[in-house]
């Protein structure tokens, strides 16, 4: 059956699984190392799997900025690049697909989605101002916080919780925002933040309900709205499937009606077009005059933003392709399976499934861990270990420390396994699932991470980490006895 441009099949077994509407053209070979050199390669990494060697991982599940696959029609159209420094009518093509598309009518290039953080950032926040959002990440945080402004996240009470049938879960809590705007006052609040898909608590989608009610109580208050659309159109697509009042709407319109209530909207290129490089879009003219000058000075010319045009002719198609319901659908669809096949199986995951990919519960899975000792961390390093599947710490690891160098915990600890577009095989996320149940199997070996090496800002990124005791290499035993020297 076809169902609102996703295929499903169900198998003679009663089994539901979704179906690539795809074919593969172009394959690059990939690495299943014994155990025992994943072992040495996480040590070498210092426990930090984004200091791993891609030829020592498997299946890449770190992220999907910049490693969605991209189709026929955006490799094509990088052939008509025009390389000019100044008035390139590639930027003017990606404007035109920026103005169908999202809706906005003028539009600033930066070569990634932190650069239009930075500029942002700079140019709206000044020293003692607060930003409400429905969820920070990380770099957005930094940016602002350098600005002299400070993160307020009114999401709702179902936000955290790990298993919930709330269908959004990003939603911003309005009696929350409204207590906020009383108690410090309109003029200390730059702009709302709105997050599409919110990355650190599980790809969760915000409603277009909730949008509306904030967008109210921000015009009667006369403050900006500022949408992050990086994940916008996987957004769109849950609203369409789990907002009743969109269910006969086209992926296009939604997207329209989302970016026009937000007064900014800043992507990642990386994430929404599948393409490197990233941009800031508005229809008030000020605003952009407000902005525009920062472009030059960080980024480069107007018209290509430190960005290569080839790169800019592929996001344009790219944003084009954010409204086919085939494309935007299939990342979602390939998380929704690993989540539930993962849920029957005990192992915990946030529910419902989200955007961008499964996220496993560190805390549930490795209760044994205190969260002084990173489980998110240690949960992604045994993962690789027993796998080659590299995912990502969203956790305290991408936290920070206070002012008296204490740990600032984070709310939840997960292992986010990202699905990047048009990438992985049906095949190779049950494979996924599978090494993920041995663990879970056998969780008691995994123990905790302390840092030998922590940079003071962004530390996910380069810090170095350690094992407390010597279990990586108990753990790497018992996989070996289980699995009698298989990969």
């Amino acid at each position: 059956m076809k169902e609102n441009g996703l295929q499903k099949v169900k198998f003679y077994s009663g089994t539901d699984i979704p179906v690539e509407l795809h074919k593969v053209r172009i394959v690059q070979k990939l690495h299943l190392k014994p155990v025992e050199e994943r072992l040495v390669a996480i040590e070498k990494g210092g426990y930090n799997t984004f200091l791993l060697n891609t030829k020592d991982i498997f299946l890449d599940m770190l992220t999907d900025s910049g490693t969605n696959a991209m189709s026929d029609n955006q490799l094509s159209s990088m052939m008509q690049a025009d390389d000019a420094y100044a008035g390139s009518q590639s930027f003017y093509r990606m404007e035109a697909a920026i103005q169908e598309v999202f809706g906005k009518q003028y539009l600033l290039p930066v070569h990634q989605g932190r650069a239009a953080e930075n500029i942002i950032s700079q140019v709206f926040i000044k020293k003692g101002d607060i930003i409400p959002m429905n969820y920070h990440f990380t770099t957005t945080k930094a940016h602002m916080e350098l600005n002299g402004g400070k993160v307020l996240e009114i999401f709702t009470d179902e936000a955290l919780k790990i298993k919930s049938n709330h269908p959004f879960k990003g939603n911003i809590d309005v009696n929350k925002l409204n207590d906020l705007i009383a108690e410090y006052g309109a003029d200390r609040i730059p702009f709302i933040r709105f997050e599409a898909s919110t990355n650190l608590i599980g790809g969760q989608p915000y409603s277009m309900e909730n949008m509306k009610e904030v967008k109210a109580i921000a015009d009667s208050h006369g403050i900006t709205i500022v949408l992050d659309a990086s994940l916008i159109g996987e957004n769109a697509w849950f609203i369409k499937q789990r907002e009743e009042a969109y269910k006969q709407s086209s992926i296009k319109d939604i997207l329209n009606e989302m970016c026009d209530m937000a007064d900014i909207v800043y992507f990642s290129s990386r994430k929404v077009s599948s393409t490197r490089g990233g941009g800031i879009c508005t229809s008030n003219y000020d605003l952009f005059l407000k902005m525009r000058d920062l472009v030059p000075l960080f980024e480069g010319f107007l018209t290509y933003g430190g960005m290569s045009v080839r790169e800019i002719e592929a996001m344009a198609v790219g944003f084009y392709e954010t409204t086919d319901e085939t494309i935007i659908s299939q990342s979602p669809a390939f998380v929704e399976y690993a989540v539930n096949e993962l849920d029957k199986l005990g192992v915990p995951v946030i529910t419902p499934a989200g955007a961008l990919g499964c996220h496993v519960d560190a805390m549930g899975f490795l209760p044994h861990v205190p969260q002084e000792e990173y489980p998110a961390g240690a949960l992604a390093a045994a993962l690789y270990i027993v796998s080659g599947c590299r995912g990502m710490e969203r956790g305290t690891i991408s936290s920070e420390r206070d002012e008296d160098g204490n740990d600032i915990l984070a709310d939840m600890e997960l292992l986010r396994l990202a699905f990047p577009r048009r990438v992985f095989t049906l095949s190779q996320t049950m494979f996924m699932i599978d090494r993920v149940k041995w663990l879970y199997d056998n969780r008691d070996l995994v123990g905790g991470l302390r840092f030998k090496e922590e940079p003071p800002v962004l530390r996910f990124f380069m810090g170095r980490l350690e094992p407390v005791s010597d279990w990586p290499q108990k753990l790497a035993d018992k996989f070996n006895a289980d699995f009698g020297g298989s990969l």
